[in-house]
């Protein structure tokens, strides 16, 4: 009877696992949990999203105070996950003010970028265009596909970008 009620109640729907985001955002964001630039909290447990193939994350705005994790599967869904924020070095009195040099800007809006990823064993390249500037180590958005929305990226040489958390 049990096993009757069981096959009659169709497929068990199938969930995001949320310590998987955590690691993500933990590689994105580049520290753990808890930390000085890492996530304030662990995702909600609570949560039940839709299972995505892969999950995109992208910072919410230039401060770098929150990530965004966007699925774009067909059950689209969006996760903001607040960021410890790294402490700004408060310039000191006695200390003549430095005029800072501008860095060299390698990768400019518009510009063809080859975006790699891979760690030990593979490796993966994909072309896209950038959104905006970037220093070497510096964000920038690379947009791979028309239909998607962009993926942020560190700038490496003329041309080149990586997603973080690969190969680090």
């Amino acid at each position: 009877m049990i096993a009757l009620l069981i096959a009659l109640s169709g497929p068990i729907a199938a969930f995001q696992s949320t310590e998987a985001l955590d690691q993500l955002v933990e590689r994105f964001a580049g520290a753990p949990i808890g930390a000085e630039g890492g996530a304030r909290a662990a995702v909600d447990k609570r949560l039940k999203l839709a299972a995505c193939d892969s999950p995109q994350l992208s910072w919410r705005s230039p401060a770098e105070d929150a990530v965004v994790i966007r699925c774009q599967g067909p059950q689209q869904w969006r996760v903001f996950v607040a960021i410890n924020a790294l402490p700004k070095a408060a310039p000191t009195a006695a200390a003549p003010a430095l005029v800072a040099a501008k860095p060299e800007l390698i990768i400019r809006r518009g510009d063809p970028v080859m975006l790699e990823a891979g760690a030990a064993g593979f490796s993966i390249t994909r072309e896209g265009l950038a959104m905006g500037d970037a220093a070497v180590g510096g964000r920038v958005l690379v947009k791979t596909d028309e239909k998607r929305p962009p993926v942020a990226a560190i700038a490496l040489a003329p041309g080149r970008a990586k997603l973080p958390g690969f190969g680090d």
